[in-house]
């Protein structure tokens, strides 16, 4: 495959508008969820909800959750085996396409339409689990995908830099062009370092 096919994926739908709703600058996401979970958290507090060292704490907690759900789901669910046509289907469409072609930057994070849906269903969930508490938890896990994002994106975008973060890149370039069942953290390699998938 040469430099030029690497860089833009093929159409994935023959549907224009949902050909239209794969397709995402990563900035739109990042912006939206940084946003949203700040605002998750000020509002907790502003309407005392929570205290501020209990938002704080359930902040990060929630930070270190989604660092928790982005690598499971990069395990289990866009790398699951596709021994079914339905799951090839889905394994494809949803991330194999990013290992096909990881410089279109079109298609570095997930779509807003999907990505809201899964946000508010997590978002009910917390609250459904833990009351107004999920402002601060929910704040930090939404603020956590803004980060995955973030990192996803100037891993693929850009060369790594001189300094303790380049580890993000090799752990990434590892996974996508050594072995695709190791190195499932992008944000982070702690989960890869426990559940022992570290290459």
């Amino acid at each position: 495959m040469s430099l030029a096919q690497n860089k833009k994926a093929k159409t994935l739908f023959e549907n224009p508008i949902l050909e239209k709703l794969t397709h995402t600058h990563a900035a739109v996401p990042i912006s939206m969820y940084a946003i949203i979970g700040s605002f998750l958290v000020i509002y907790g507090v502003y309407n005392q909800f929570l205290g501020t060292i209990q938002a704080i704490g359930l902040y990060c907690l929630g930070v270190l959750f989604f660092t928790f759900i982005e690598y499971a789901m990069h395990r289990f669910v866009f790398h699951m085996e596709p021994d079914t046509e339905l799951k090839k289907n889905i394994t494809h469409k949803f991330h194999g396409v990013h290992h096909d072609f990881p410089k279109d930057k079109s298609r570095l994070a997930m779509p807003p339409v999907v990505s809201l849906f899964l946000s508010a269903a997590f978002f009910g969930l917390f609250y459904y689990l833990m009351g107004d508490y999920a402002y601060g938890f929910g704040g930090g896990f939404l603020t956590g995908y803004a980060m995955y994002l973030g990192v996803h994106y100037i891993v693929h975008a850009y060369r790594p830099p001189k300094n303790f973060l380049k580890i993000l890149w090799i752990h990434h370039g590892i996974h996508h062009y050594k072995t695709d069942d190791k190195a499932f953290g992008v944000s982070s390699p702690l989960w890869d370092v426990i559940f022992r998938t570290m290459p």
